[in-house]
């Protein structure tokens, strides 16, 4: 005896004859468009499941011309070594990938290391995104600056740099800096040394709120000592600055990983933090308040930045043009600067 076969599942056509509409309304029902009453759309939407009416995404999204897809990328050229576990990035990507999801769509994320020509032009050919998403500008503001003339769904996360064409979302660096050197200045600090490279953007930007805030102080700017963003490095450069025996008794570093390195190799020379040497990052990361002394620093807002990215991104989606953003920093004052224990 011939067992009967398993009917498959539904197709669109079943279902808009079960509920007595067309193809069309069950299309629209199932992608919740506003077009079709909301009691007609829940008994549509009720009926696929019950039929087991599975939505073809793909085929969707090719007849509307969209991927549901947003990439994320980060362009190293200026620190090839930073990997993406950089407690920085980690966050970032945290609440972007949650902000992405909320908007039901996916998160494509790459990361590009030189040599890096025609990388974005190249992504943005390959149409796998319906926007783009940069996490710093590295060494690429002139790229972004030529992709922006005709690709408009592109928003960056970085400093804003005068009279640039690609909107941007971040953090008022300048001010942020000058706060940093400020409250060093106020707790009896004199010669306070910049740790990080002000090549990019964002750390240039920091170096120069670093020497506004001195100079306007009547002090003279120290040294700056070009550090990178990886741990290890950032240790190294630290340790090679106590033993030039350079006088200094303040830190102000472009990054939090770079003050956090910066106070184990102080404490590995025998010095102590904040009674020597007062140190000040730059983020906020989630475990600077759990560092051995808990780290002073300049916070980012990176929860609302990330929604501020996904947001813009799909307004200029929509043709919007968007400004850019600039948001308020923070000084979150811990002991590495000589703050009371609680």
């Amino acid at each position: 005896m011939k067992k009967r076969s398993r009917p498959g599942p539904a197709k669109m056509a079943d279902i808009a004859r079960l509920a007595g509409v067309s193809p069309s309304t069950v299309s629209r029902a199932l992608a919740g468009s506003p077009l079709v009453a909301k009691k007609q759309r829940d008994a549509i939407v009720r009926l696929a499941r019950e039929h087991g009416y599975v939505v073809n995404a793909t085929a969707r999204n090719l007849r509307l011309q969209r991927t549901e897809t947003l990439s994320v990328v980060i362009p190293l050229g200026h620190e090839a070594s930073q990997p993406l576990t950089d407690p920085f990035f980690a966050e970032m990507l945290g609440h972007l990938a949650d902000e992405i999801t909320q908007r039901g769509y996916g998160m494509f994320l790459q990361k590009v290391l030189p040599p890096m020509e025609d990388w974005l032009a190249r992504l943005i050919a390959s149409g796998r995104s319906d926007g783009i998403i940069v996490i710093g500008q590295s060494t690429e503001h002139e790229a972004l600056e030529a992709a922006a003339e005709k690709y408009r769904p592109l928003v960056v996360w970085g400093g804003h740099v005068g009279h640039q064409s690609y909107c941007t979302v971040g953090t008022d660096n300048i001010g942020g800096a000058m706060a940093a050197v400020d409250h060093l200045l106020s707790i009896g600090r004199k010669r306070v040394v910049f740790l990080g490279d002000p090549t990019g953007p964002e750390i240039a930007l920091r170096y120069a709120g670093y020497r506004q805030a001195l100079e306007q102080a009547g002090e003279e700017p120290q040294h700056v000592v070009p550090a990178h963003l990886t741990a290890d490095a950032a240790y190294d450069t630290m340790r090679a600055l106590i033993a030039s025996r350079r006088r200094f008794d303040a830190v102000f570093a472009a990054s939090d990983v770079i003050a956090i390195s910066a106070i184990r190799a102080i404490a590995a020379a025998g010095l102590r933090v904040p009674e020597d040497v007062a140190v000040v990052g730059f983020d906020d990361v989630a475990f600077a308040k759990h560092t051995n002394p808990p780290l002073t620093t300049i916070r980012q807002d990176l929860q609302r930045g990330a929604r501020l990215l996904v947001d813009l991104t799909f307004r200029r989606m929509a043709g919007e043009d968007t400004p850019s953003v600039t948001m308020p920093a923070e000084l979150v004052v811990r002991e590495s600067s000589g703050a009371p224990r609680r």
